[in-house]
């Protein structure tokens, strides 16, 4: 009696999940939902489109006719890109040193957030230390700090250090060029970390105990449950939060301006933009090609990773 009451009660929770989730696709399979997917993957792709088509026009096209009548009087040109990318000029966008500059931000700035908050949420969930729940209260708290309050501070931090009664506990950074990405790093993984936490730790506390029991039986150590076990089951929810980081940090030019500055060396492609969209906004044919190359990578990590995305997502409501 006293065996089978557990076994009773998991099973009754499965039929509970499982019959959520066939709720929750009887909802996403209805006819509505359909409609609704494709009025918004239209509004999403037109304007998409269009801007695609624009950047291989001509520019006296782009200036006297719209996007749509290419299609009655089709002309190609690649001098855009060819300007906007690689031009010498000081009005052409000089695009390709800037996107370097995107990717050594971004890259680092998603794998940095990723790694700490798989770790923290591995051990807010299934380590036992006193003071456990307070700390992720805090941390789920830190959500609602608005990043532009934390700018200042934390600007002062790199650029003064922090001192207590005189005595310097941490020196300045004094970092300048390539360095100053050191900064973007940090600032960019601080803001990240409370909702990376919050995301993996809803993933993480749901993974079976039995499962993490039987491994600690056979003598499994924490490193080696969260490097063979926890990882690949939390595959889905590291990918959803990737995509929703490298969204963020790639389009960013706030965080960047300031800690990073808006020289050739460091600036990325959206500090490059904003100076093409306020000094050459005439320059329309530079600008469609240049707002193309900034989303082309986007566009490319979101269709790569999006049964992952899609799969993080739903993972805390079909689970099971």
């Amino acid at each position: 009696m006293t065996t089978s009451t557990p076994t009773l009660a998991t099973g009754t929770k499965q039929d509970e999940r499982r019959g959520t989730a066939r709720r929750v696709r009887k909802r996403l399979n209805t006819r509505t939902a359909t409609v609704v997917s494709i009025v918004i993957a239209l509004l999403w792709t037109v304007p998409t489109f269009g801007l695609l088509i624009s950047s291989f026009r001509p520019e006296a096209q782009i200036k006297t006719t719209g996007w749509w009548t290419f299609f009655s009087d089709p002309q190609f040109t690649l001098d855009n890109y060819q300007e906007v990318l690689f031009g010498t000029s000081s009005s052409s966008g000089q695009l390709a040193s800037y996107f370097i500059n995107s990717l050594a931000i971004t890259v680092p700035a998603v794998l940095f957030p990723l790694a700490f908050a798989a770790l923290a949420a591995y051990a807010l969930a299934w380590i036992n230390f006193r003071g456990r729940d307070w700390v992720y209260i805090a941390i789920f708290a830190m959500q609602i700090v608005p990043l532009q309050m934390a700018l200042v501070p934390l600007l002062s931090f790199f650029s003064k250090g922090v001192s207590l009664g005189g005595f310097t506990l941490l020196p300045a950074w004094e970092l300048d060029g390539a360095q100053k990405f050191a900064q973007v790093w940090f600032a960019h993984t601080c803001f990240a970390l409370p909702f990376a936490v919050f995301l993996l730790h809803n993933f993480v506390a749901q993974l079976p105990r039995d499962l993490m029991e039987a491994a600690r039986v056979d003598g499994a150590t924490h490193p080696k449950i969260f490097r063979t076990i926890v990882l690949p089951l939390i595959t889905p929810a590291l990918a959803a939060f990737g995509i929703f980081q490298f969204l963020w940090v790639w389009n960013d030019l706030l965080v960047a301006l300031i800690f990073a500055g808006g020289t050739n060396e460091t600036a990325p492609l959206t500090v490059r933009l904003a100076e093409m969209a306020g000094t050459r906004g005439n320059e329309w044919q530079r600008l469609t090609s240049g707002a193309f190359v900034s989303i082309v990578v986007p566009l490319i990590v979101f269709l790569s990773l999006q049964r992952y995305f899609v799969r993080g997502l739903l993972a805390g409501s079909v689970k099971g």
